[in-house]
């Protein structure tokens, strides 16, 4: 795991057209790390099933099949679509060692990812991700 993102992402724009593209609380947590609370988040109890795209430049990130319901307040993933989809980043921030995950594609934050915490999963992993850094598109 790296500290920061190495390379520049795919999809760039400048901290102006970002901020142009996201409202206010999309740029507080998609490019300035930032959570949003526990349990309010968009699709925090969704359960149609479907693809969540990256809300910054709509890169397929998780699908539904990998969802499940952890009861942290977030939605919870125990694996991202394609592993080469997000970029896991050592984060030290708040006097704490966590896991950041990333957009591959745009290098914005999405949320962190835990382990070994018990979850029934095939990985023991759990990607928590904040709802408003996704869009959700409903199976056809």
């Amino acid at each position: 795991m790296s500290s920061a993102p190495e390379r520049s992402a795919p999809f760039e724009l400048s901290d102006a057209q970002w901020r142009e593209k996201l409202t206010p609380a999309e740029y507080a947590v998609l490019r300035q790390a930032g959570t949003e609370r526990p349990g309010v988040g968009e699709y925090t109890d969704t359960t149609t099933e479907g693809i969540y795209n990256c809300r910054a430049c709509g890169q397929e990130l998780f699908r539904s099949t990998e969802k499940f319901e952890s009861h942290c307040g977030w939605p919870s993933f125990f694996d991202p679509a394609d592993s080469d989809k997000v970029i896991l980043n050592t984060d030290t921030s708040l006097g704490m060692k966590r896991v950041e995950v990333v957009c591959s594609n745009c290098h914005s934050h999405l949320g962190h990812v835990f382990e070994g915490e018990g979850y029934p999963t095939p990985t023991d992993q759990r990607y928590c991700i904040n709802s408003i850094s996704m869009t959700f598109e409903p199976k056809a």
